[in-house]
């Protein structure tokens, strides 16, 4: 008998200063058995970063032509592809060939540094890529608060995200790696 995904409810309350983006969202997420919570909690982190009404959660990590998130305009034209992980190099050439941007969040502290070294001067050549990176301890903070039912207040500023649950806060700042030319 194959193993279900475990549901996940979300209310976000988002107030991006730095996009001039407010609003509230109540996401249900569907995490894969063998998806481990770090990895569920940065496609929340993605969605948090890149709200929009049109942001959407892709099939997950059984669809290879899709990314963990994207948003596509009202043709079907892909405007932002959003990865979660160490993805492959060739992965992401070919999501820059079809979106209008990419972004690449990595996690995991020495295997996200290692993969950073060796896919840096190969990354370096495309144009419309960001790479982000987040520390262990910022990771680890995110998998603590993980619950069935979770509400977040989430305020971004310059670059900085402050995140409130259950009165606790908790405060995420992403390495900057790699910004589109």
């Amino acid at each position: 008998m194959a193993l279900k995904s475990t549901i996940f409810k979300l209310d976000l309350q988002l107030a991006d200063l730095d996009r001039n983006y407010y609003g509230n969202h109540t996401l249900t997420l569907a995490r894969h058995p063998s998806e481990t919570d770090e990895r569920m909690m940065m496609r929340v982190l993605a969605f948090i970063l890149h709200a929009d009404d049109t942001l959407l959660f892709g099939k997950g990590l059984s669809a290879e032509d899709e990314p963990d998130l994207w948003r596509k305009d009202l043709t079907g034209s892909i405007e932002q592809w959003i990865e979660v992980g160490l993805p492959d190099e060739k992965r992401l050439r070919r999501a820059c060939g079809r979106a209008a941007h990419v972004v690449v969040l990595t996690y995991g502290g020495r295997a996200a540094e290692m993969w950073w070294q060796q896919n840096q001067a190969a990354l370096a050549r495309q144009e419309k890529l960001t790479v982000l990176d987040f520390a262990p301890e910022q990771t680890r903070a995110l998998t603590a608060i993980v619950s069935r039912g979770m509400q977040l207040q989430c305020t971004l500023q310059e670059g900085e995200l402050w995140l409130i649950v259950a009165g606790e806060s908790l405060r995420i700042t992403p390495e900057i790696r790699q910004m589109p030319r």
